[in-house]
């Protein structure tokens, strides 16, 4: 029977897996999971990188765009009215979308107590004049006893203190009656006091323009100051000046350099994508954001339209020249700024944003450039969003993310 055992180290000899190589087998399978996810994360981590637009040549290599900037349409003058005094509103003449012009009534307060003092001014006023005119008619009455008394004293029928008596009296009806001039004139001056107050009671629109907010109803109570928890407002609404709006784009400060003062420039509003604005900039504020290292640049219209509204988002164009008199034939292709252009395996390629990812494309840039941009006639579109300055980590079909945004 012995003859017949099966040794378990002749079981392993003929064929079996010796138990010490299972351990080795279980760490070369987690070494190799954990390498799989390093890599699935490395290739999945997104890269944040800086866009520009591709524009089409078609403009004109003249007058192509140097650089492109969004923003918003603001206004340069614009005021919340208010009033004058605390007081509860008793008209209120406007609604959002009016016209008004400069002076136009556009709200009343309740009047009653200060149209009382108003009267109560115009009473003194006409109380005064009548001390005046009564201070006058006793001066000249004084004046005619003087000079009788000094022709009784200058024949000896009368004595020099009666004289001088006389004269004393018409010297103190002067007084009086100058007396009751000032009184006179503090009156008028209460007067237009009580005068201003009531004319606090109406609110005017301080310019001509158009009304975007109504901020009060009839029955509440208007304040120039803040107060009352939140019951009382602080103003009758607020009017634009539809004459003053421009444009504010912040630009990177990796290319403000490109921009100068005056330089003409093309607006397109986001709502009306098909219609081109002139445009020029005014100045370059000469602050710079930290958080967003942009700095702001202020940009005129040179059309005014009722599209035009404040804070409707816009995009820039800023012009290498103002369009020529004369057409050029235009270029095929579109222009991109220099920066877009990157080195892969000794060809020039650009990266397309495309849903969040970079599409690797090969290009052959033109061997002219227009003004600042390069031209690219073909494997772009226009309106399509290029990488600027490729990281060397960016290959096709990474994960990308424009720099401001978060994923």
């Amino acid at each position: 029977m012995n003859d017949l055992r099966i040794d378990g180290r002749q079981r392993e000899d003929e064929g079996g897996s010796p138990r010490w190589l299972w351990p080795v087998v279980g760490v070369a399978v987690v070494l190799a999971l954990l390498a799989g996810a390093l890599w699935w994360f490395l290739s999945v981590r997104s890269i944040a990188v800086q866009t520009a637009t591709a524009v089409a040549a078609g403009a004109g290599g003249s007058n192509a765009a140097v650089l492109q900037a969004t923003g918003y349409v603001t206004a340069r003058r614009q005021a919340t009215v208010s009033t004058q005094i605390t007081g509860t509103l008793t008209q209120v003449l406007i609604e959002e979308g009016d016209h008004v012009q400069k002076g136009q009534v556009i709200a009343r307060l309740e009047d009653s107590s200060l149209r009382a003092g108003l009267n109560v001014a115009r009473a003194n006023i006409l109380s005064a004049q009548a001390q005046i005119s009564q201070a006058q008619a006793q001066l000249s009455q004084a004046e005619a006893d003087a000079r009788r008394q000094n022709e009784l004293a200058a024949s000896g029928m009368l004595s020099r203190q009666a004289a001088e008596q006389a004269r004393t009296a018409v010297a103190t009806f002067a007084a009086q009656l100058e007396a009751r001039r000032r009184e006179a004139d503090a009156a008028r001056a209460q007067l237009a006091q009580a005068q201003v107050n009531f004319d606090y009671t109406v609110v005017r629109a301080p310019f001509s323009g158009v009304v975007t907010v109504k901020a009060a109803q009839v029955g509440e109570i208007v304040s120039p100051l803040s107060a009352g928890g939140g019951f009382t407002r602080t103003g009758v609404g607020t009017i634009v000046d539809m004459d003053s709006l421009e444009v504010d784009v912040d630009v990177s400060e990796a290319y403000i350099g490109q921009v100068k003062p005056d330089m003409p420039a093309e607006s397109v509003l986001d709502a009306y994508p098909d219609w081109k604005v002139p445009s020029h900039v005014i100045a370059i504020v000469p602050t710079a954001d930290r958080g967003k290292a942009t700095i702001k640049v202020r940009v005129a219209l040179e059309q005014k339209d009722p599209r035009l509204v404040p804070d409707i988002g816009v995009r820039v164009s800023f012009l290498g020249s103002k369009p020529a008199a004369t057409a050029t034939p235009a270029p095929k292709g579109v222009l991109v700024p220099p920066q877009a252009l990157a080195q892969r395996d000794g060809q020039s390629v650009v990266f397309v944003v495309i849903d969040g990812k970079a599409q690797q494309r090969i290009v052959k840039p033109a061997p002219r450039d227009l003004g600042a941009m390069k031209l690219l006639p073909d494997a772009v579109k226009p309106g399509e969003q290029v990488v600027l300055s490729p990281p060397a980590a960016l290959h096709d079909g990474s994960d990308v993310r424009i720099a401001g945004e978060t994923r």
